[in-house]
């Protein structure tokens, strides 16, 4: 086992992952920017060091910095996090040739999956159902068109390398094609570097299915359950929960197979999620693979009662999985509510600040992942996320019940956020019905997608 993590990574997942090694007696090293130089993440863990300034692409994104403060720090192995340098094969490459440990799959498996036309093509061949689209990559908007006029529209534009959102556009006929695919392709430029585009039919109104799987080095593969995020704005995540309404337990076995079947296919290992598309007929189609923990991991491990970090850092450190797929029991119900230093009433535009004042629910089956705190300054640079609220209870019903408690009880003051559109969600009907999609904010809450 590994004696010291350096976590290259900030916020709540920082957090995450140190009491994850405090549990498992592994030291820790928090990196930091000027920014976060009082981040609690820096607190928490054994040492902290300062990676450069606020910028990301100047600390977080540095790798040469990150390396050189893992060399200096002795630490054994880096664990990403999410976001950041986390699905960054050139930095787990970097690791590998600085014999340090990266929890993570390879750099190799990270490059092929991580490349969404690449992924498409290995998934196409591998057997498993991808959405009707290009197999190939497109760089020109008149190359695109002619995919889009021979898959039919509406099609989605999708960047290669792009991912949070980033990069999409759903164009529905050949009059908007060109320029939606041009805005695409430059916030791809801007945001990865990566020219590289790819169509695709688009669903009307589908459900974001993802499966999480587990893979060690001895090719043992298992899945945990489904996750169901379709609820987003700007096709960005905003609550998840675990198990899904739509998914019958033959679904659930037919989709899981599939699951472990893409992650065969590259011979993944580590932790990662299948995404998957399900329309309304009950098909579902291949997405993309993401090769790093997620956000929304804690349903999972609610209703799996497992830990995802650590069974990460046991496989990185050469463990075999220590159980298989059939001891692995979906009980119950969790909910994760996102919440964001965000204005919804101002097209969620980030609304970072000083946080005067902090209350946080508790109770049984209530969890809290954060790393803000009274007076705790949220810094402009970073992603808005400030809190992710988890509850867990026996089903949906009750799970939804508590929910609506605990996004009652929890304060945040001196910033605007999401709460109450949260809690708007919580207590829709159309949420509590479980008539839930991808396009379920723009037709219930018109009024946040101005």
């Amino acid at each position: 086992m590994f004696n010291k993590i350096l976590i290259a990574n900030r916020g709540e997942i920082a957090v995450r992952i140190i009491r994850a090694c405090r549990e498992m007696g592994i030291k820790t090293v928090a990196v930091y920017s000027e920014a976060d130089r009082d981040a609690l993440h820096t607190f928490l863990a054994d040492e902290a060091i300062c990676i450069g300034p606020a910028a990301s692409t100047e600390s977080y994104l540095d790798m040469e910095r990150i390396i050189s403060a893992t060399v200096a720090m002795k630490a054994d192995a880096i664990h990403p996090g999410f976001g950041f340098l986390s699905e960054n094969a050139r930095f787990a490459e970097l690791c590998e040739k600085c014999n340090i440990k990266f929890i993570g799959p390879s750099a190799e498996i990270i490059h092929k999956m991580g490349n969404k036309s690449e992924a498409r093509k290995t998934m196409m061949e591998a057997g498993v159902p991808v959405v009707p689209g290009s197999k190939e990559p497109v760089f020109t908007a008149a190359e695109g068109l002619k995919m889009a006029e021979t898959i039919g529209f509406p099609v989605m534009i999708k960047a290669s390398s792009g991912g949070g959102g980033k990069g999409m556009r759903i164009s529905r006929g050949a009059d908007d094609f060109e320029a939606n695919f041009n805005q695409a392709q430059m916030e791809s430029v801007k945001g990865f570097s990566d020219d590289t585009m790819y169509i695709e039919k688009y669903i009307e109104q589908p459900r974001h299915i993802e499966f999480q799987i587990l893979a060690d080095s001895y090719g043992n593969v298992v899945h945990l359950g489904e996750r169901d995020c379709s609820i987003q704005r700007r096709h960005q995540k905003v609550l998840e929960e675990s198990p899904s309404v739509a998914i019958s337990a033959d679904l659930r076995k037919r989709m899981g197979e599939t699951a472990i079947k893409a992650a065969e296919a590259v011979g993944y290992v580590n932790a990662g999620t299948i995404e998957f598309l399900l329309d309304k007929s009950k098909e579902f189609y291949f997405m993309e693979m993401n090769t790093r923990i997620q956000v929304e991991h804690p349903v999972t491990e609610a209703v799996t009662d497992m830990d995802l970090i650590k069974e990460q850092i046991k496989i990185a450190a050469g463990e075999k999985l220590s159980f298989t797929q059939e001891d692995v029991v979906i009980r119950g119900h969790a909910i994760e509510c996102r919440i964001n230093a965000e204005n919804p009433e101002k097209n969620f535009m980030p609304c970072p600040g000083r946080i005067t004042n902090v209350h946080v629910p508790g109770g049984r089956g209530v969890r809290i992942d954060t790393a803000i705190y009274n007076d705790y300054m949220v810094p402009p640079n970073y992603d808005s996320m400030l809190l992710k609220l988890i509850v867990y209870d026996k089903d949906r019903e009750s799970a939804i019940a508590k929910m609506r408690s605990a996004l009652g009880e929890l304060i945040i003051e001196g910033i605007e956020t999401n709460l109450d559109f949260q809690y708007e969600i919580m207590s829709s009907e159309a949420y509590q019905s479980g008539e839930v999609d991808t396009d379920f904010i723009p037709r219930y809450f018109p009024q946040y997608c101005k």
